[in-house]
C-alpha cells in the first residue's frame, strides 16, 4: 500500500486480495481516509416494492435505495397500467368520449365526465345553455363521488396501517353510495352518464328519497370515524409527521388538493374558479397546518361533511326541468326507458321519429353515427376532484372527433411528491406516505 499526496484533493478506491484490502489512495490525509473507508456501509441496498405488492395502491412501482431502515432515495416507476384513453378519444366522436374518459381515475368517473364535458361545451359556446336540473344533478354525483373517493382512500390507508376495522367502514359507506349510482346511472362505475350539452337521462323515480335517506345514514355513521381513527393514539403516532411536505414543497411541485390543503392554504377551484354554479353552495374548505398524512386524513373526513351539505343543497334545488341541451343538433336524440334488455331507447320515441318524417330519422342516424361538429378551437376545464385539481385540454379540428384530448390528472401531479415525503424517512412510512397522496393508477397511465 503506497499513500501519496495530491494537492487537487483526496480520492480512495479499494479492491480485495489474498492479503485482504488494499487502497490506492491520492490526496488527503491518510488516517482519515482509513476511518472514512472503514465508516463506509455495504449495507445499502436498492428494493422495488410493487408493482405487484399489496400496499401500493394499483400497479404503482416504488423503486427504493434503503440504508438499513432508512429511506435514502425513492423513484417512482408507472407505466404498467397503460389504456391509451387520450389516443382512442381522437378515433371516437365528442359525445363517444365521454365512455372513455369515465374509465380514467376509475375512483372518480364523475369528475372526468364533467370535466370532459365542460371543456366540450366551452368550444361549442353552450356553457350557458346547459340546462339548471342538468347542472344541479352534476354537482350531486361529483359531490357523492368525492364521499366515495374518500371513503376507498380513508378504507385503503387504513388497511394498509393494520387497522382493518376502518376498511370495513369505509366499504361498507361506499356500497351506499355505489348503490344509489346503480339506481341513477345504471352502473357502479364507468357511468359514461355526464354527456357534452348535459345528461344521459333524468333522475329515476325514487332516487331522491334514496338520496336523503342515504344522507340520514351517512350523518349516523360519519362520526364513527372520529371515534375509531382521530384522536386513537397508535393511528396518530403512525401519521403525524410522516410525509412531511410544506406549502414551497407543494408550490414546488405542483402538488394540489388535500395535499396542498394540509398546508394551510385554503386552495379550491370551487371557491377560486368556480364552475357548475359552485360560487351558489355554502360549503368550506377545511385546512390543516401540520402538513403530514395525519392533516391530510382530517382533511378528506371534514370535505366528507362539506360533501353532505352541499348535496342537501342540491336535493332541495332539484326543480322539474329538462337534462339536456335545446338545441337539436347537439343533443343526443334518445329518450332512455327501461326494456327487456335492462336499458334501451324508448319504443315511443322510435315509433315517432320513424313515423313522423324522414328527416328526422335521418338526423338521429347522422348525430348517434357520425356525431356533431364542434368548432375548431381549443379549451380548458378544470374541477376540483378528490385528489386536486383534475384539468382537461380539448382541441377541436371542426370535425366530429377530438383533434387531441389530455387531461392533467392530479394523481399523476401529486406523486411527484413521493421522493420529497419518503428520504430520510423510515420504509415502513414509505407506505403512509403514499397512501396520504392517495394516487389511482387510472388516471397515471392514461
Amino acid at each position: 500500500m503506497s499513500p501519496t499526496t495530491n494537492d487537487a484533493g483526496s480520492h480512495s478506491s479499494a479492491r480485495e486480495t489474498t492479503e485482504g484490502t488494499v487502497y490506492t489512495v491520492t490526496g488527503g490525509d491518510w488516517d482519515e481516509i482509513v476511518q472514512s473507508a472503514a465508516k463506509a456501509d455495504d449495507e445499502r441496498i436498492v428494493v422495488n416494492m410493487g408493482p405487484q405488492h399489496p400496499s401500493t395502491h394499483g400497479v404503482l412501482r416504488l423503486i427504493l435505495e434503503i440504508d438499513g431502515e432508512t429511506v435514502t432515495e425513492a423513484r417512482c416507476g408507472i407505466g404498467y397500467l397503460h389504456t391509451g384513453i387520450e389516443k382512442n378519444l381522437e378515433f371516437r366522436n365528442w359525445t363517444q368520449g365521454t365512455t372513455f374518459v369515465t374509465r380514467m381515475d376509475y375512483l372518480t368517473p364523475f369528475f372526468n365526465e364533467t370535466a370532459y364535458c365542460l371543456g366540450v361545451e366551452k368550444l361549442l359556446g353552450i356553457t350557458d345553455q346547459i340546462p339548471d336540473r342538468a347542472t344541479v344533478v352534476r354537482v350531486l354525483l361529483m359531490e357523492l363521488n368525492r364521499l366515495s373517493s374518500h371513503l376507498v382512500c380513508i378504507a385503503t390507508g387504513g388497511m394498509e396501517l393494520g387497522a382493518t376495522t376502518i376498511m370495513i367502514y369505509g366499504f361498507r359507506d361506499r356500497e351506499l353510495i355505489l348503490d344509489i349510482f346503480e339506481l341513477i346511472t345504471g352502473l357502479r362505475m364507468n357511468h359514461a352518464f355526464v354527456r357534452p350539452g348535459g345528461l344521459a337521462q333524468d333522475l329515476p323515480p325514487g332516487a331522491v328519497d334514496q338520496l336523503r335517506e342515504f344522507v340520514k345514514t351517512m350523518k349516523k355513521n360519519l362520526p364513527e370515524y372520529d371515534k375509531l381513527a382521530t384522536g386513537n393514539p397508535i393511528f396518530k403516532a403512525r401519521m403525524q409527521d410522516v410525509g412531511y411536505l410544506d406549502l414551497s414543497g407543494c408550490m414546488a411541485l405542483g402538488a394540489t388538493g388535500p395535499i396542498l390543503r394540509s398546508t394551510g392554504l385554503p386552495h379550491d377551484l370551487r371557491k377560486s374558479d368556480p364552475y357548475c354554479g359552485y360560487e351558489t353552495y355554502e360549503f368550506d374548505v377545511p385546512t390543516t397546518e401540520t402538513c403530514d398524512s395525519y392533516g391530510r386524513f382530517l382533511i378528506r373526513l371534514e370535505e366528507m361533511r362539506q360533501s353532505l351539505r352541499i348535496v342537501e343543497q342540491c336535493l332541495e334545488r332539484l326543480e322539474p326541468g329538462p337534462v339536456m341541451v335545446a338545441d337539436k343538433k347537439i343533443a343526443w336524440p334518445a329518450q332512455l326507458a327501461m326494456g327487456p334488455d335492462g336499458l334501451g331507447n324508448s319504443l315511443d320515441h322510435i315509433r315517432n321519429i320513424m313515423g313522423t318524417s324522414m328527416e328526422a330519422l335521418i338526423h338521429h342516424f347522422k348525430l348517434v353515427t357520425e356525431g356533431f361538429r364542434v368548432p375548431a378551437g381549443q379549451a380548458y376545464a378544470a374541477v376540483e376532484s378528490p385528489k386536486g385539481e383534475l384539468g382537461v385540454h380539448v382541441v377541436s379540428d371542426g370535425g366530429t372527433r377530438p383533434y387531441r384530448v389530455h387531461f392533467r390528472d392530479p394523481s399523476f401531479t401529486n406523486l411527484q411528491a413521493m421522493a420529497a415525503m419518503c428520504e430520510g424517512g423510515q420504509v415502513a412510512d414509505v407506505i403512509v406516505a403514499v397512501a396520504s397522496i392517495d394516487p389511482v393508477m387510472g388516471g397515471v397511465d392514461r
